[in-house]
């Protein structure tokens, strides 16, 4: 049975492009949000095995809506994307339970680390 993934980003290509470069054969896309708040109440109604979000959106960041997703469900599983490389980020990133960083563009090893998490 394939993995549920949750895509949120503000940028609608990256989304489409994240989507896109997933192996389907081991992961389907179940939603998608646009905003950390989105990302929230997509989680809560689809509980995807994984959600790749990004870190700089409008209304919530990713940061925040990390911290809401692992305060409903601790055992959730994260990646937190960003082209932004700070060493705070990451860090701010790990400490509140994201599974791993991937750094934007993320071409073709967004799916090892996929696998990586779930695996």
């Amino acid at each position: 049975m394939n993995k549920s993934v949750l895509i949120v980003d503000d940028s609608k290509f990256m989304r489409s492009y994240i989507a896109n470069k997933i192996d389907n054969e081991i992961f389907t896309v179940v939603g998608e949000a646009s905003n950390g708040l989105e990302a929230l109440n997509q989680y809560l109604t689809l509980h995807p095995d994984l959600v790749i979000m990004d870190i700089t959106m409008p209304i919530m960041t990713g940061i925040q809506a990390l911290r809401e997703i692992m305060g409903y469900d601790p055992k959730a599983n994260v990646i937190i994307c960003s082209s932004l490389g700070s060493k705070q980020l990451i860090i701010d990133a790990l400490v509140y339970g994201a599974k791993d960083f991937v750094l934007k563009p993320y071409f073709d090893q967004i799916n090892d680390q996929l696998e990586q998490v779930l695996f």
